[in-house]
């Protein structure tokens, strides 16, 4: 399969696709002209790709469960449990963080507010 024709099939430009490679995600051959051929299983692997994105994982992550991951689903092998409750406590934390912040944002209005009522 050629980089346009994955691109057609998954939604996903040319340009992302070289993308996935520089990053390790996706792997393709060269032919002759040194054009990029991918496997058939190239969609799904693009697939998983996007879904692991879309769960907010960044692509040193996501080169490192993807090993884990089958089906069209995709469904994720115990080899990913580890890396994944990581990047799940880790968000926890940004969200504390966030949560945090938001408080003490809302508290400066708060504040501000009485002070000018005053």
């Amino acid at each position: 399969m050629r980089i346009g024709d994955l691109a057609r099939a998954t939604g996903v430009s040319p340009r992302l696709l070289r993308y996935y490679e520089e990053q390790g995600l996706l792997t393709s051959h060269r032919a002759g002209g040194g054009h990029r051929r991918y496997d058939d299983d190239a969609p799904v692997v693009v697939g998983h790709i996007r879904a692991l994105l879309a769960a907010g994982l960044p692509t040193n992550v996501i080169r490192e469960v993807l090993p884990c991951v089958e089906g069209p689903g995709p469904e994720l092998e115990h080899c990913a449990a580890p890396t994944l409750q990581e990047q799940l406590r880790r968000l926890d934390g940004k969200i504390s963080t966030l949560q945090n912040s938001r408080a003490a944002l809302a508290d400066l209005l708060t504040a501000s507010a009485a002070a000018e009522q005053m």
